[in-house]
C-alpha cells in the first residue's frame, strides 16, 4: 500500500507552541472577510496586530482548497506556518465536517519536505477528529508501485516518498475524551481500509486479472481476524451453475473467480449482504468500446475493491453485524470465445437472460452473486458497482447514484451524509418491468438499446435477482476515478468510494438492536 510510513497521535498541545517543523491552520471566509477557526486563534494573537496585514499581503482569501505557506518567524514554536482554506461559513456560522475533511487532505500535501506537522484544524468535536484524521491520511494517499524500481526496496521507497513527514500530531482541546480518542482510532482503520481500495483500482489491469484479485483479497481475509475466504475457479463456477460470470470471463485468457467473505461476531445485531462488481478490466467485449473509453477501465472493479475492504474495516472495527459479501470477477475482453449478441444466458438460480449488449457485463456477473446473497437471508441486501454510464450522465462525475427499497436507500443516503460521499436517490420506474422482460426468448433482456434511462433500467434488472430482499443498488461509475489532480482529500486515481458509506450504515445498523 502506497501510504507513507507516519506516526499519527493525537494531542491538546498549542499550536503556537508546537515544536513540529510545521504546523497547520484553518482559516474560511466570513461576511466580515478572512475568519479564523479554532485551532488557528491561538496562532492569530501570537503574531497580534500583523496578523490581517499579512494576509492581506499574501492574498490570502480563506477560499476553499487554498494552501499558503510562509516561514513561521519567532513568533510561534513552529519553523513553517500553513494556512488552509476552508471556504465560506455555513449560514449559522458554521463550518462543515466536509470541509474539514477536504482542508485536512490538502494540508498533508502541502508540507513535503517537514519531518514534523502538527495539524490544528478545527476538531473539538468527535466528528471533526474523525474529519481531520480521514482528510489527512487520505490526503497523503500517492500509488507509486509503478515508479522507477517498483517500490521494490527500502531504499527506492525512501526516495520515492522522499522527505515527508514521519510525526503527524492532530491537535485538538478533546484530545483526552475517549469519545474524541475512538474517533481517531477509527478514523485511521477506517482511511486505511479506503486507500486499500484506492490502491486496487489504481494497479495495472495485466497485474490485477480476476486470479489475482481474488488472491489480493484473500490474502488480506487472512490478515484480519474474524474473516473467511472461499475462492470459486472457473469449474466450480461452471458445477454452481454462475452463468453470467462464466458468459462474461470466457471471452479472457484469465479465468472469471468469485470470492465469498463471511465475518460472523458471536454478538451480531444483524447482518447484512454486500455485492461488489469486480470487472478488473472492461473492453466492452465484441461490443467494443472507442479506444479513448478504455483508459480508465481498469476502475471498474471499484465496487469490488469498496465492498473487500469494508468488509475488512468492519471487522477491525469489531462492529456487532454479521457481513456476507459476494465478489464476482471478470474480464471482459474480445476472442473467438466472447460470449455474443443473441446468446440466452442461464443464471445461477435458474433465470435465463437474452443478451444483447456485451458492454452490459456488470449486470451479468452480479445476477450470480446477488442470487447467491439471498440464499444466506441477510436482512439487507447492498450491491457496489461502476454499473453504468447513463448515471454519469444523470449525476456528473462525482455523486453516486442509489435505487432500490425505499427504506435501504434511504439508509444509505444518510449513512452517506456522515461518510462526506455525496449520494443521491434515483427511480425505478414501474414501467422498466416491461422493459426488462421484453426478450422473446428468455426470461428477461440484458439490455433494450433505448437510450434513455439505462441507470433505471440495469437497476431494475439487478432487483430480479434479490428474491424481494430489502435491497440497495449504488452505482459509483462516475465518482468510483477520478481523472483529474488532487482536490482536498482526493487524489488522481482511485478515490475509494462507497468504503465509508458501507461501515457508516453498518455502524448505524449495529445500534438498531
Amino acid at each position: 500500500m502506497t501510504l507513507p510510513d507516519i506516526t499519527y497521535t493525537l494531542r491538546t498541545a498549542s499550536p503556537a507552541k508546537t515544536r513540529a517543523e510545521a504546523v497547520v491552520v484553518g482559516i474560511g471566509q466570513g461576511a466580515k472577510g478572512v475568519e479564523v477557526f479554532p485551532g488557528a486563534q491561538e496562532v492569530q494573537a501570537a503574531y497580534g496586530r500583523r496578523w490581517r496585514g499579512m494576509l492581506a499581503t499574501l492574498g490570502v482569501s480563506g477560499k476553499a482548497g487554498e494552501v499558503t505557506r510562509l516561514p513561521a518567524g519567532d513568533e510561534i514554536g513552529a519553523q513553517l506556518l500553513v494556512l488552509v482554506g476552508l471556504g465560506r461559513l455555513g449560514p449559522d456560522g458554521t463550518y462543515s465536517t466536509d470541509a474539514v475533511r477536504r482542508a485536512a487532505g490538502a494540508a498533508a500535501r502541502a508540507v513535503p519536505n517537514a519531518t514534523s506537522v502538527a495539524v490544528a484544524l478545527p476538531a473539538d468535536t468527535p466528528e471533526l477528529v474523525r474529519a481531520v484524521t480521514e482528510g489527512y491520511v487520505l490526503g497523503g494517499y500517492t500509488f507509486t508501485s509503478y515508479k522507477s524500481g517498483g517500490g521494490r526496496s527500502e531504499k527506492t521507497k525512501a526516495k520515492q516518498e522522499g522527505n515527508g513527514p514521519s510525526d503527524v500530531a492532530l491537535l485538538s482541546a478533546i484530545a483526552r475524551r475517549t469519545d474524541a480518542v475512538t474517533a481517531f482510532e477509527e478514523a485511521k482503520i477506517l482511511a486505511q481500509a479506503v486507500a486499500g481500495t484506492r490502491e486496487w483500482v489504481n494497479v495495472p489491469p495485466a497485474d490485477l486479472t480476476p486470479p489475482a484479485f481474488a488472491e489480493a483479497i484473500e490474502h488480506v481475509a487472512g490478515l484480519v481476524d474474524g474473516v473467511e475466504a472461499t475462492v470459486y475457479d472457473e469449474k466450480q463456477l461452471a458445477d454452481l451453475g454462475c452463468g453470467g460470470i462464466l458468459a462474461v470471463g470466457m471471452g479472457s485468457a484469465a479465468m472469471p473467480r468469485l470470492v465469498e467473505l463471511t465475518y460472523s461476531p458471536d454478538d451480531a445485531r444483524g447482518h447484512i449482504a454486500l455485492v461488489g462488481k469486480g470487472i478488473t478490466f472492461d473492453s466492452g467485449g465484441l461490443t467494443i468500446k472507442p479506444g479513448s473509453s478504455m483508459s480508465t477501465m481498469k476502475s471498474d472493479m471499484a465496487g469490488a475493491a469498496a465492498v473487500a475492504q469494508a468488509t475488512f474495516a468492519i471487522a477491525r472495527l469489531g462492529l456487532p453485524v454479521k457481513i456476507s459479501a459476494f465478489i464476482p470477477m471478470a474480464e471482459n475482453m474480445v476472442s473467438g470465445s466472447s460470449y455474443r449478441p443473441g446468446d440466452v444466458v442461464t443464471h445461477y438460480g435458474g433465470k435465463t437472460v437474452e443478451v444483447s449488449n456485451m458492454d452490459a457485463e456488470g449486470r451479468m456477473i452480479l445476477a450470480d452473486a446477488l442470487v447467491r446473497a439471498s440464499e444466506v437471508s441477510p436482512d439487507t441486501i447492498i450491491d457496489v458497482a461502476t454499473l453504468t454510464g447513463h448515471m454519469v450522465m444523470a449525476l456528473g462525475d462525482r455523486v453516486s447514484g442509489v435505487l432500490g427499497s425505499k427504506e435501504i436507500v434511504d439508509r444509505v443516503l444518510a449513512a452517506s451524509e456522515v461518510a462526506g460521499e455525496q449520494m443521491w436517490p434515483m427511480p425505478i420506474p414501474e414501467w422498466m418491468d416491461e422493459r426488462i422482460r421484453s426478450s422473446k426468448v428468455a426470461d428477461l433482456n440484458q439490455h433494450d438499446w433505448i437510450r434513455w434511462g439505462g441507470g433505471l433500467y440495469a437497476a431494475a434488472f439487478l432487483r430480479e435477482f434479490t428474491d424481494g430482499l430489502p435491497w440497495a443498488h449504488l452505482d459509483i461509475a462516475g465518482p468510483s476515478f477520478n481523472s483529474g489532480g488532487a482536490s482536498g482529500h482526493l487524489t488522481p486515481g482511485g478515490t475509494g468510494v462507497a468504503v465509508a458509506t458501507l461501515v457508516d450504515y453498518v455502524r448505524e445498523m449495529a445500534t438498531d438492536q
